[in-house]
Formats: structure tokens, sequence, C-alpha cells
């Protein structure tokens, strides 16, 4: 039963990982064509065409390997006379084109948070409700209070709380309170540490926090405020490897994701199908959230690199030569593949030891 269970979860997994990589390109196709710009083929997965057919101008394409997909566009890449190539088109209509898969992912993790929190009754809030026994922060920290930050880190919700105690370096805390309707700051907030499987100190909460009741309502601002704080956290993280907080072990690629949704889900179904479920669309989340992110980012081969172009244009009133522009995507494709090949590598490396 746990092996069907298990195969089952693999295959809502490749669904769900294809429906994200729907939503971006079907982001991209839509405002194409609500632009006039001519698309050649929108095609769903990679490699060999398993099913295709032809309506009006547009080829659509099921591919045989479910690892990708694109939105291929007259003029995209090169010039083309056609009135109807992207290229020739509005400065500001390609812009939405180009970001309009990364809003798309965005929107697609809003829906995926929506059915994860749901089903539960009540949501965790930021306001303290009691302490445990023998509580070292409550020797700062009252019963009422509703933590606004730690160590700088803006909190809105108890997913922000969780990541400002994984990332701190000290269990020693600075923690922004609203108490009695003011704000307190609260300096070396001492909390308790456990050991972790690879003996480092983690902090653990030593309180419990008020609940907030699921209706519609709540349901609604929880989705937003939670999706936004999947959103920070990312960029959080994004700064964090650049400034060297987090070092380049803990990035994780295609390996690394496919054993942290294996883990994830395997988690959840020592309980129940539900839970496994609920954990994978959790990852898948996560991982939307991310490509939109990511996407956006000025880097070459990116959409956020296109928009740069894009940008530029708009200043200079006149575009960058495509070959130009051809050149520095292309090499960013490059090191993109570069750099996904060493991630993975270390992934493999990371998975056997």
């Amino acid at each position: 039963m746990i092996e069907i269970e298990v195969a089952l979860l693999i295959i809502i997994g490749i669904l769900l990982f294809e429906l994200i990589i729907f939503i971006h390109e079907l982001g991209h196709f839509i405002t194409a064509k609500l632009s006039g710009v001519k698309v050649n083929e929108f095609a769903l997965g990679m490699g060999p065409k398993i099913i295709k057919f032809q309506k009006g101008e547009t080829l659509y394409s099921l591919r045989l390997f479910p690892i990708g997909g694109f939105c291929s566009m007259e003029g995209e890449d090169e010039e083309s006379n056609d009135e109807n190539a992207f290229g020739n088109k509005a400065v500001w209509k390609r812009m939405i084109i180009v970001v309009a898969g990364a809003i798309m992912n965005m929107i697609l993790g809003l829906v995926l948070m929506a059915i994860i929190l749901a089903p539960n009754k009540y949501f965790a809030s930021t306001t303290i409700a009691n302490f445990a026994d023998n509580a070292t922060s409550s020797q700062s920290l009252k019963v009422g209070d509703e933590i606004k930050s730690i160590n700088g880190y803006h909190i809105s919700t108890s997913n922000d709380m969780s990541f400002a105690f994984a990332t701190a370096k000290s269990n020693k805390l600075n923690i922004s309170v609203i108490r009695d309707g003011k704000q307190t700051d609260l300096e070396n907030v001492v909390f308790p540490t456990a050991k972790s499987s690879n003996n480092t100190d983690i902090i653990q909460l030593d309180f419990k926090v008020e609940a907030i009741e699921n209706n519609f309502g709540n349901l609604i601002v929880q989705t937003f405020k939670s999706t936004v704080s999947i959103v920070r956290m990312v960029w959080a993280s994004l700064v964090g490897l650049v400034t060297g907080q987090f070092g380049f072990n803990e990035v994780a690629g295609p390996i690394g994701m496919t054993s942290a949704i294996s883990q994830a889900t395997a988690s959840g179904l020592e309980s129940s199908f539900g839970d496994g479920l609920s954990n994978l669309i959790y990852v898948m989340m996560v991982i939307t959230v991310n490509l939109g992110i990511v996407n956006l980012l000025p880097l070459p081969a990116l959409d956020g690199g296109r928009l740069i172009f894009l940008i530029i244009e708009a200043i200079r009133r006149k575009p960058v030569k495509p070959e130009h522009e051809g050149y520095v995507h292309a090499i960013g494709m490059v090191l993109l593949l570069l750099l996904m090949a060493v991630i993975s590598i270390n992934d493999v490396i990371r998975l056997f030891s």
C-alpha cells in the first residue's frame, strides 16, 4: 500500500512540476497573443513530439520528457520582417510579455498556498500565548507580546519567525515586539538550543503562539501574507548567498530538489497520505515562487536579463543590436549551464555523503 502511495505521489509531483512550467509559459503565451505577437509553437515538455496539432498560426505540442516547456515567438531571438514579430512590437508590450511568466508563477504560488492552508482549523499568529516550563526567553518576553522583528528581519507570519530563528548565528536575539500598544526593543533575548544531526546548534522555541481562526477572510489574508513571506525568504536567501551568510553547499539543484521533495513527502506519509500530499504541494509552492523570483533576476538568458535590455531600449529609444544581445544571452546560458552542472555534482556528492 505504501509503495502505491509513493508511486502516486511521484506522478502527482511530476504533474505539479509540469504545471509550474506550463503556468510560466502560459503567462508568456497569453500576453503575447493579447499583444498581437505571432506564437510559432507552444510546447509542454522537451524532446520529441508525442502529440501535436496546428491551430491558426501556432503549433501546439506535447513532448516526451516532462522537464520543461517553451513559448516560441516570431522574432524573439532574431530579426523578422513580420509585423507581428516580438521585436516589432512596442517596448512596453514586450516588457509585459517578458515578466508575465514570473507573475503567473506568483499567482500559482498563491493558489497552492490557499490549498495548503484551507484544511487548517487554525493559523499560527506571531503573538505569544504561553511559555514552556523554565523558558529562558520569558526573562525578556511576555505573554501578549506580538513579535515584529528578529535581528532586524521583519516578522509578519510564523514562517518568518521560523526563518529568522533558523538563520540566526546565536541563541541571543534582538527582538522587537508590540507590548501594550507600543513597540519595545529587546536585546539579547536568550533561547535554548539543541544539537542537530550535523552537530550544529539549533534554536528551540520555548513558547507557543495564539491561534487565528480559519474563516474565509482570514484564509485570504493568511494566503497573501504567507506567500509574501516565502518571497521574502527567497530574496533573503539569495542575498545571503551573495554576502556569504550561506555557503555554496546549501544551494540545491534539480537533484537536491528531488531529494528534498522525497524527504518531505516521506515525512508526511509517516502520518497519512494527505500529509504527504500537503508536504509535496508545499515544496512545489516554494519551487514556483523561487522560479518566479529567479527568472526576474537581471542575469543573461533569464527573463530578467531580457527585461534589462528592454529597459535600455526604452531609455535609448532604440534597441540593442539583436546579435549583441544574442551573444550576451548565449554566454549567460553557457555560464548558467555550467553553474547547474556544478550544483548538480554537489547535489550528488551531498546525496552519497
